[in-house]
C-alpha cells in the first residue's frame, strides 16, 4: 500500500492513501499460532457418547461434559443445529485463576491466557453460530482481559455488520485500589445476531416517582399532567417548508422547524405548545406512564448476585438473576430456546425456565453441576464468592445496594424435575450420584 505526506491549505500535515487501496475489497482477522481450521470444526462430530441420567423426554436439558463436544453432539445428533434463540454465555475471562465456591471447593480454573484463550473461545463461537437460528442472537460476557481479542474473532464468525452492541455492566461497589491505576467496578457483554433480522423487544425500566417529576417538571394547568419543554427547532439551515415562517416567526440562526408549519398547527390544536412570555415556541411532551425508560449501553442496576438481598448458589462468579432476564426478554419469545455453555450456576437456565423458555444447559464441573442440581431440587439461600488469585485467598464479599426493576423472576421458583439430564459416559456414575442426591433433598 502506497501512502504519502502532502500539505493542505493551511500547512498542516494530511495523510493520503493511494486510491489503490479503495479499489480493494478485503477482510479483517486476528491470527495466532494454532487456529484451527473452521471447515474442519464444522466436519467434526461428537467424540463422546451420552447417556441418560434422567429422561422424561422434556426439552429442557442438562448435559456434563466438555461443551465444544456437547455443541458438536447438539448439532450433529440431536438436530438442534438453527434451531436456538439465544445464546448467552459467562465464559473463564482469561484471568489465570481459581474459583471457589461458598464451601470453599474449587468450582473451576480459569487458567487458558493469550491465543490458547483465544481459540478456546473460538471454537466454540463457531459452533454456537451453526445451532443459532437467523433470528437469533449470541451475548458473550468478559472483562477486560480479553475483550477486544474476542471482539475481533466475533467479527470473523458473525460479521462486523451483525454487531449489535456493547454493554458496560457496573459489577460491583467502588473499590479503593492500591494499586496506581482506576478502580475497577465494571464488565463487559457483548451482543451479536446471526443477521439482520434478530428477534428484539426493547428493554425498559420502570419510572419512578423521582424520577418522573425530575425528567417532567412542568404541570399542564387545564389537564393536571406532567410534561417536559422541548426545543420545535434543530441544527442546519433548511431552504424548504422548515426554513419557513411559523406565526410570523423564523427558526433562529443556523436553524429549522423539526416540524413543517401544518405540523407546527397541529400541535399547537392540541395544547401541545408551550409559548414564553417573548413568544418562543416549544412543545410540550408528556409523561406516558405506559412507555417506561428506554435501557442503553451502561446497566448499572444489576450488580453480581454476592449482594445478600439475593438468593445464590455460593458458584463464583454467579450473575444477577435480573441482568439474565433483561437479556432472555429481549432477544427472545416464549416457548424459544435458550443455551448457556457455560451454565456454572445454572442462572440462565433458571430465569429461562420461569419466563416460559426452553433451555439447553452444559458444564463440564462436578461442582457447577451439583449447584444446578440443589438449584432446581432444594432451592437458594443467601451467600458470597470466594477467589484465589496467585496463592492468596479472598474470604470477602462487597454488599451491594441493587435496584431490582418489575420482574417475573422469583427465587426458588424453578424447584422441579421439568428437565432431562445427560451425561458424557466417562461422568455417568458421578453424575448419577449427584442427582441421587439432590433429588432425595428434593
Amino acid at each position: 500500500m502506497a501512502t504519502g505526506i502532502t500539505k493542505n491549505n493551511w500547512g498542516e500535515e494530511t495523510l493520503i492513501i493511494s486510491d489503490e487501496l479503495f479499489n480493494e475489497s478485503f477482510d479483517y482477522e486476528i491470527s495466532y499460532k494454532g487456529k484451527a481450521s473452521k471447515k474442519q470444526l464444522l466436519l467434526e462430530k461428537p467424540k463422546q457418547k451420552y447417556e441418560e441420567v434422567f429422561c422424561n423426554q422434556h426439552p429442557n436439558s442438562l448435559f456434563y461434559g466438555d461443551n465444544l463436544d456437547v455443541l458438536r453432539y447438539l448439532i450433529h445428533e440431536a438436530k438442534l443445529k438453527g434451531k436456538v434463540k439465544l445464546v448467552y454465555i459467562d465464559p473463564p475471562y482469561g484471568t489465570n485463576s481459581i474459583f471457589y465456591s461458598r464451601n470453599q471447593k474449587s468450582s473451576y480454573k480459569d487458567d487458558l491466557v493469550g491465543s490458547h484463550f483465544i481459540e478456546f473461545i473460538r471454537r466454540r463461537l463457531i459452533l454456537l453460530h451453526e445451532i443459532l437460528s437467523e433470528d437469533g442472537s449470541i451475548y458473550v460476557h468478559l472483562d477486560n482481559n480479553m475483550i477486544f481479542e474476542i471482539k475481533l474473532i466475533l467479527d470473523e464468525i458473525f460479521g462486523a455488520k451483525n454487531f449489535r452492541g456493547f454493554i458496560t455492566r457496573k459489577k460491583c461497589s467502588n473499590k479503593n485500589y492500591t494499586r496506581n491505576t482506576y478502580g475497577n467496578i465494571s464488565d463487559y457483554i457483548i451482543y451479536y445476531s446471526k443477521s439482520s433480522n434478530s428477534t428484539w423487544h426493547r428493554a425498559t425500566l420502570s419510572w419512578s416517582e423521582e424520577k418522573i417529576k425530575k425528567e417532567y417538571p412542568c404541570i399542564d394547568e387545564e389537564t393536571g399532567r406532567r410534561y417536559k419543554k422541548v426545543p420545535v427547532h434543530a441544527p442546519g439551515v433548511r431552504n424548504g417548508e422548515t426554513g419557513k415562517p411559523w406565526r410570523g416567526k423564523m427558526p433562529p440562526n443556523g436553524k429549522h422547524w423539526q416540524y413543517t408549519p401544518d405540523r407546527l398547527d397541529e400541535f399547537d390544536a392540541k395544547g401541545e405548545i408551550y409559548w414564553s412570555a417573548n413568544g418562543n415556541p416549544r412543545r410540550k411532551v408528556f409523561f406516558d406512564k405506559d412507555k417506561g425508560i428506554p435501557v442503553q449501553d451502561i446497566w448499572t442496576d444489576v450488580q453480581d448476585s454476592v449482594n445478600q438481598n439475593i438468593k445464590i448458589t455460593g458458584y463464583p462468579t454467579e450473575k444477577n438473576p435480573f441482568l439474565i432476564e433483561r437479556i432472555i426478554k429481549a432477544s427472545s419469545n416464549e416457548g424459544d430456546y435458550v443455551l448457556d455453555c457455560f451454565s456454572g450456576s445454572g442462572t440462565t437456565l433458571d430465569v429461562a425456565n420461569q419466563l416460559g423458555r426452553k433451555w439447553i444447559g452444559v458444564d463440564n464441573s462436578s461442582e457447577a453441576i451439583r449447584n444446578i442440581l440443589k438449584r432446581f431440587f432444594v432451592g437458594l439461600k443467601e451467600m458470597g464468592d470466594f477467589v484465589e488469585k496467585n496463592g492468596k485467598s479472598n474470604g470477602t464479599a462487597d454488599q451491594m445496594k441493587l435496584f431490582e426493576p418489575q420482574s417475573k423472576y422469583q427465587p426458588n421458583s424453578s424447584k422441579d424435575d421439568g428437565f432431562d439430564f445427560f451425561a458424557d459416559s466417562r461422568f455417568f456414575d458421578e453424575a448419577e450420584r449427584i442427582f441421587k442426591e439432590y433429588k432425595e433433598k428434593k
